[in-house]
């Protein structure tokens, strides 16, 4: 059931994505008033969480049975008692879901109050306590050890300290305060830690703050199926063409039981020094990361480099990765988007000159797959097409394991290519409530189905490459 109101967009930017949801072959295959329910529902579950809290387990380390038994240990203390279920995923071995509990209905607003920013609010809908640089405005008497009632600012329009806001704001639940309202705005800088720890938040799902950190990756469930589809083998040279943070990196490590050379890039330093921290705590040795831009990763002149940095000579990769830069129009939960829609549109044509490096990089037989975390065509189906149309020599290939949906049609692709392509849409089944009672009685293989359909929006197209370039 919907608790909150659809993702606020600018409007150029809702009318965009409405355009996209029903293009002429989508009408004409759903009829235009299932179109347009289809969009709306859409927008109404982009604002809400996922059913499941997904986390994958770094089996270089241990196995998930041991993992899974620490973690059930872990969510007693954080539950207080309350028995959530785990379940490994079937047809992801080393993927464990959490089911979210919520929304919960009784919880009592009390009269202090605190406004966190929307990033922040989104963060807590998925488990997170309030770190002080999320916290926007609070009640002027509030003290430490007081009991808070948390709002989201979702339009951005409250002042930072702020005593009191009456514009839009959406309650996420109860906590308690670890500072007073005094302590929060005093302006120092080193104050970055927890400021609200949620006590009853309106989503039950469990904080990962440095929980088994060597052993659990939180993940969405697409961005784990994405490097089971690229199936990295031992001994394999792979590139990871847009790593941060390191997810997909260090699940492609681990899948090759850390045997063979995969590489990293990110142009965003701090985000390399993330991927390297990351690659460190889960104990994976394979990987090697570098600060640099991947539009530039492919070498021009044919003078072979022997230290094994960027840029590289062209076919040197067995399989790569593009889990391109994006919209991201897909992540959940997200109130309000505020880009322009100049913004959104912005990222087609770096995605083709990525795309067009991977190409030149990739073995003749080596497989790329292509992946984004958003919904709409321009980023996904349509740039499968341009794709076919300008590398006559790639050919879509089918997933495994497919727990998506087909592609969408409005591309130019045919049905059969359709098939080939998973995208995870988040309006493929009504919001759920859970509460314990409810799980107690739920069917394993229905909680799985529902883990599968219900997450973020996503798109996955995997290729091969025929020939030499």
């Amino acid at each position: 059931m919907s608790i909150f109101p659809k993702i606020s967009l600018r409007l150029e930017v809702e009318k965009y994505l409405k355009e996209g949801f029903m293009n002429k072959e989508v009408v004409s295959a759903f009829g235009k008033q299932e179109a347009e329910r289809k969009f709306e529902t859409l927008l109404n579950h982009l604002s809400h969480p996922p059913s499941f809290t997904t986390v994958r387990v770094n089996t270089h380390l241990a196995s998930v049975q041991h993992v899974k038994d620490l973690l059930f240990d872990e969510l007693q203390k954080q539950f207080n008692g309350l028995s959530v279920p785990i379940l490994q995923h079937p047809d992801l071995q080393d993927v464990l879901l959490i089911p979210v509990i919520g929304p919960r209905k009784n919880i009592k607003k009390q009269h202090c109050e605190a406004i966190v920013g929307a990033q922040c609010g989104n963060a807590v809908l998925r488990g997170a306590h309030v770190y002080v640089p999320g916290i926007v405005s609070a009640s002027k008497f509030m003290k430490a050890g007081d009991v808070i009632s948390v709002y989201s600012d979702i339009k951005g329009k409250c002042k930072k300290g702020a005593k009191e806001f009456d514009g839009t704001k959406v309650f996420l639940g109860n906590g308690i305060s670890e500072l007073s309202r005094k302590e929060i705005f005093s302006g120092l800088p080193e104050l970055k830690g927890i400021g609200i720890r949620m006590t009853e938040p309106i989503y039950l799902s469990p904080s990962f703050d440095n929980v088994l950190p060597s052993y659990l990756f939180l993940q969405n469930l697409p961005s784990a199926v994405v490097t089971h589809v690229l199936d990295p083998q031992p001994g394999e040279k792979i590139l990871d063409l847009c790593a941060a943070p390191g997810g997909k990196t260090t699940h492609i490590a681990a899948l090759m039981h850390d045997q063979g050379e995969v590489i990293a890039l990110d142009k965003i330093s701090n985000k390399v020094e993330k991927i390297k921290q990351n690659a460190l705590l889960l104990g994976l040795n394979s990987i090697k990361a570098f600060c640099f831009d991947g539009t530039k990763a492919l070498k021009l002149n044919t003078v072979k480099d022997a230290e094994g940095k960027p840029p590289f000579l062209p076919e040197s990769f067995d399989r790569i990765l593009l889990d391109a830069p994006c919209s991201g129009m897909g992540q959940r939960p997200n109130m309000a988007c505020s880009w322009s829609l100049k913004e959104v549109t912005s990222y087609q044509p770096l995605q083709r000159k990525l795309f067009t490096v991977a190409v030149e990089l990739l073995k003749p037989g080596g497989v790329l797959v292509y992946s984004t975390c958003t919904i709409t065509l321009a980023e996904n189906e349509e740039q499968v097409a341009w794709a076919l149309r300008t590398f006559p020599y790639l050919q879509l290939q089918p997933q495994e394991p497919h727990l998506g949906g087909e592609g969408m049609v409005g591309a130019g692709l045919s049905l059969e290519q359709l098939k080939q392509l998973q995208r995870f849409d988040p309006s493929a089944v009504p919001l759920r409530d859970t509460d314990i009672d409810s799980l107690r009685d739920a069917r394993t293989e229905d909680m799985i189905w529902l883990a599968n359909k219900d997450c973020i929006g996503f798109f996955i197209a995997k290729f091969i490459k025929c020939k030499s370039t």
